[in-house]
C-alpha cells in the first residue's frame, strides 16, 4: 500500500553479533506500514542500544528505571507541517539488543522472528496504535499478527 519502501536511519549504539540489516528494517516497516493502511513516503529512525541507554530513556520517557525491549518516539511535528513534507517523519524505534535477545530465547523463538516483531510492533506505535486498552490491544496485535504471517512468522500472542 505503501508508495514506496520507507527510508530508515540506522545506528548502531551497540556493538553485538548478528544483528538486522538495514534491509531487514526497511522490510519490516514497510510491511507493517501497509498491514495499517499507511499510504506515505515516510522515515523512521531505528536505534540499536545497550541496557544502559535503554534504561535511562525508559526512566527519562517512562518513569522506569530498567530496559526495556523497544521505546516507540513518534515525531511530534505539527499538522500543518507534516502535510507540506514529501516524507513523513515517523519518529524513532529505540530497541535494546540485550533485551529483544534475552526475550527470544525466553519466548522460545529465533532472534530473526522477535526483530522482525519489535520492529513491526514499534512502527505501529509511531503511527498512534497502542495496547493500554484492551479494544486497543486486540487492534494492535491483529495487525501485528498479520503482519508476521507475511513473514512467515507464528503469532507470538498464542
Amino acid at each position: 500500500m505503501t508508495t514506496s519502501a520507507p527510508l530508515i536511519d540506522l545506528q548502531l549504539a551497540v556493538d553485538a553479533p548478528n544483528l538486522p540489516s538495514e534491509a531487514d528494517f526497511i522490510n519490516w516497516c514497510a510491511i507493517a506500514l501497509a498491514e495499517a493502511g499507511f499510504d506515505r513516503a515516510a522515515e523512521i529512525t531505528v536505534r540499536l542500544v545497550d541496557a544502559e541507554e535503554s534504561r535511562e530513556l525508559n526512566h527519562t520517557y517512562r518513569e522506569k528505571d530498567k530496559p526495556t525491549n523497544v521505546l516507540s518516539f513518534p515525531s511530534d511535528l505539527p499538522d500543518f507541517l507534516l502535510e507540506q513534507m514529501d516524507v513523513m517523519p515517523l519518529g524513532d524505534l529505540v530497541i535494546c539488543v540485550p533485551v529483544m535477545a534475552a526475550e527470544a530465547i525466553e519466548q522460545g523463538k529465533t532472534e530473526q522472528a522477535h526483530w522482525a516483531h519489535l520492529t513491526l510492533h514499534g512502527t505501529l506505535h509511531l503511527l498512534g496504535y497502542d495496547h493500554i486498552e484492551d479494544a486497543d490491544a486486540e487492534e494492535m496485535e491483529a495487525l501485528e499478527v498479520a503482519a508476521l504471517s507475511q513473514l512467515g512468522i507464528a503469532n507470538p500472542y498464542e
